[in-house]
């Protein structure tokens, strides 16, 4: 257990370690100084130079500048933004809880609509299975900004019924502001996982044991509930990880459409006015989050499907 405990940890670590190297590393791949493509394009002064040169360690070779990065990346210390000239960090706390709320709405959203969508499907077939499958299938091809600007048109501009943009203020209105860009975001998502999902309850209600608890008549619903449903939230609880760390990307374009002051929004504004410091700080962010996320999955899968066992790691 504590060797496979450690062998997951250990292939995250290192996932993680050259994820921080390819993002440095692109630093060091600009033509000519990379303090040109640090400033932006701006006009610096002699200090400021000096201060991105020892910030990034481009004054030292490139293992050193690059572990003079990584030390302050793991004390949560990325510089200092170009564009707004506070600390990356702070600008990402700032922008941290609209981000959060969103993500967490639109998650929510795909799995419990997803999931619903694709045992539905499953279980009652017939007109109900094909309904299901023709919108899980357009809305699983329907890019963010797409379904952004659909909601934006129908039910903003022409009925009223939410705001265009901004976030609210206060735990309801706020929600009630999200809940466009949360649907935009969550669209893709849920409709991958419905279509998934349908496939992996269909293959479920084949086994063995629902055909004999069907025959000491177990009622459907039990037999969806006990059998079908918790036997695939092993199979598919990877693939949820995977939908719902995509959603952390996919804020770059709801936030940008709906007018929103996050991480995604500024995302997009730092890499319009190529204020690297931000943009490399959200790009490990975002790797870290699919790593922790994909990690924890494979740790809690032996939990959510028994059927999972640990397999020994041999030298």
């Amino acid at each position: 257990m504590a060797r496979w405990l450690a062998y997951r940890i250990g292939g995250a670590a290192v996932t993680l370690f050259v994820a921080s190297l390819v993002i440095y590393g692109a630093l060091q791949l600009v033509p000519g100084d990379p303090v040109i493509a640090l400033s932006g394009g701006r006009r610096l002064t002699p200090d400021q130079i000096e201060t991105l040169r020892e910030e990034f360690g481009l004054n030292r070779s490139f293992v050193g500048g690059y572990l003079h990065w990584l030390g302050g990346a793991l004390h949560f210390d990325f510089g200092n933004s170009l564009q707004y000239g506070s600390s990356v960090t702070s600008l990402l706390s700032s922008r941290l809880a609209v981000s959060a709320v969103l993500i967490a709405y639109s998650a929510t959203l795909t799995v419990v609509i997803g999931l619903a969508v694709a045992l539905i499907s499953a279980a009652r077939g017939g007109v109900a299975d094909r309904i299901g499958l023709y919108v899980s299938s357009i809305t699983s091809a329907m890019p963010p900004f797409v379904s952004a600007v659909v909601l934006l048109s129908v039910f903003s501009v022409k009925l009223g019924w939410f705001p265009a943009v901004g976030g609210g203020e206060g735990a309801v209105d706020r929600i009630y502001h999200l809940t466009l860009p949360a649907v935009a975001l969550a669209i893709g998502s849920f409709g991958v996982l419905a279509r998934i999902g349908r496939a992996t309850f269909l293959e479920e209600l084949t086994r063995e044991h629902v055909e004999v608890a069907r025959s000491r008549g177990v009622k459907e619903s039990q037999i969806l509930r006990r059998h079908v449903f918790r036997n695939s939230l092993g199979p598919l609880a990877t693939l949820i990880a995977l939908l719902l760390s995509s959603l952390f990307v996919g804020t770059a374009v709801a936030e940008t459409a709906f007018g929103l002051n996050g991480i995604g929004a500024l995302l997009v504004q730092s890499v319009a006015r190529r204020d690297l410091p931000v943009v490399q700080a959200i790009a490990l962010v975002a790797v870290a989050l699919f790593v922790v996320t994909s990690t924890v999955v494979d740790l809690l899968m032996p939990l959510i499907d028994p059927r999972v066992k640990i397999r020994k790691v041999t030298s």
